[in-house]
């Protein structure tokens, strides 16, 4: 009678605190959940990003990173040359807004700061010819590809240029420079060299208004309607829309739209496009975070809402978007393609888009390929007092159309 006296005290106490954790956690509200999500963000980033900053930081990189291509691959001593470059500009690019930041928690400004010193000491061995890391930015065309990355790295995140160093800065300006040898695919690869030549009008270099000009007007011919633009001459259902497209163009929007009055016309048109796309983007997430896997270049993983996360970052949502709800949405995405345990092998993305999928790969990816992905961190770039972490979890469109909420119809941008 007594063990069972014991047993009933037991229980009732673990109830009762299972009812007080819960009423913490209702008083506690917004933040305990917006936090929950940003550490989960942190510690995604961190995991993928780490190994790549950590040793080039140690002048390791080449030693330690695979020289895994896609079996698919068309030149395989090729893309294992330009593969450090193209990791380098990729991850940059994801985490530059964090990097930019300023305050927040203390173990997040710990982390920071350990990643802006791995961050200065790794550029600086990637531009020292005498580094075991030195990057070489003339080995071929995709390099063009490779270094707007980096630029554009640089011009979400200006810390990392005012840390640099004056010796380095000219050796980086040289290196941006040196990519202009390369003719650009007649395709969203124009947006590449105007992005590299945006970079140079950001810092006070000399920069080729035609090149800009020529990207800029090229995708105008594009522009195919409901905020998608053709990929060169023929229009592909895939996310280059997104890996590319609209973030580039929202670049330039900002930094050439600084210098000159010219293209406020475009740029007006640019920005209602922007929008439309972050609208179809969000609506393409699905209840459990998976999404439509169509096209080339899947195996980008979250890089397929690039411009759904800039988007977030810059605070530029269309009105049919609240913060909140494409953090949730972007939550569970990182969350669906990173959650299989061949995500990762000995530490380093696979090849794949829910693990290691080998055959998803195209004739271009190298190890490097996959970092692109780290885009869908831009929003870190935000303080954790900002609505799009503070504000509480809501369903975002898929789940409340799929759940049977009376939901607002939708669209094209033709028919507004």
């Amino acid at each position: 009678m007594m063990n069972v006296n014991r047993i009933i005290v037991v229980l009732s106490l673990l109830l009762l605190l299972g009812e007080t954790s819960s009423a913490q956690k209702k008083g506690t509200g917004r933040k305990e959940k917006s936090l929950t999500d940003r550490v989960f963000w942190l510690r995604q980033m961190d995991k993928m990003v780490k190994p790549v900053l950590y040793n080039l930081a140690k002048d390791s990189l080449r030693i330690v990173m695979p020289k895994v291509t896609s079996i698919h691959i068309d030149n395989k001593e090729h893309r294992i040359k330009v593969q450090y470059v193209e990791v380098l500009g990729r991850v940059l690019s994801g985490v530059a807004p964090w990097l930019q930041l300023e305050g927040g928690a203390a173990e997040e400004v710990a982390l920071r700061n350990q990643y802006r010193k791995w961050a200065i000491e790794g550029l600086k061995n990637a531009l020292d010819s005498n580094a075991k890391d030195f990057m070489n930015f003339d080995i071929g065309g995709q390099q063009l590809v490779d270094a707007s990355y980096v630029a554009l790295a640089f011009i979400r995140a200006p810390w990392l240029w005012e840390h640099l160093g004056k010796r380095n800065q000219e050796l980086l300006v040289k290196s941006i420079i040196t990519t202009r040898r390369f003719k650009p695919v007649f395709s969203n690869w124009l947006l590449f060299s105007a992005v590299n030549e945006a970079f140079l009008a950001k810092f006070g270099k000399d920069w080729d208004p035609m090149r800009v000009d020529y990207a800029l007007q090229q995708m105008e011919q594009w522009y195919v309607g409901d905020g998608m633009y053709n990929d060169g001459n023929s229009f592909a259902y895939d996310y280059y829309n997104s890996y590319v497209i609209h973030p580039y163009l929202a670049t330039l929007a900002d930094i050439i739209g600084k210098s000159t009055t010219a293209y406020n016309a475009m740029f007006k048109k640019i920005k209602s496009r922007n929008e439309r796309y972050a609208v179809i983007q969000e609506r393409l997430i699905n209840t459990d975070g998976t999404y439509p896997a169509t096209g080339r270049s899947i195996v980008y993983r979250g890089a397929a809402f690039h411009h759904l996360a800039d988007m977030a970052w810059r605070k530029a949502l269309p009105k049919q978007l609240s913060p909140e709800q494409v953090r949730c949405a972007l939550t569970a995405v990182i969350k669906k393609t990173l959650e299989s345990p061949t995500t990762y092998k000995n530490g380093w993305l696979t090849i794949g888009l829910y693990g290691d999928q080998p055959t998803l790969g195209d004739f271009y990816n190298n190890q490097g390929s996959p970092y692109i992905c780290t885009n869908i961190f831009l929003p870190l770039g935000l303080p954790e007092t900002d609505p799009f972490w503070a504000n509480a979890a809501v369903k975002w469109s898929a789940q409340k159309i799929w759940t049977g909420e009376d939901f607002q119809n939708d669209h094209s941008e033709a028919l507004k």
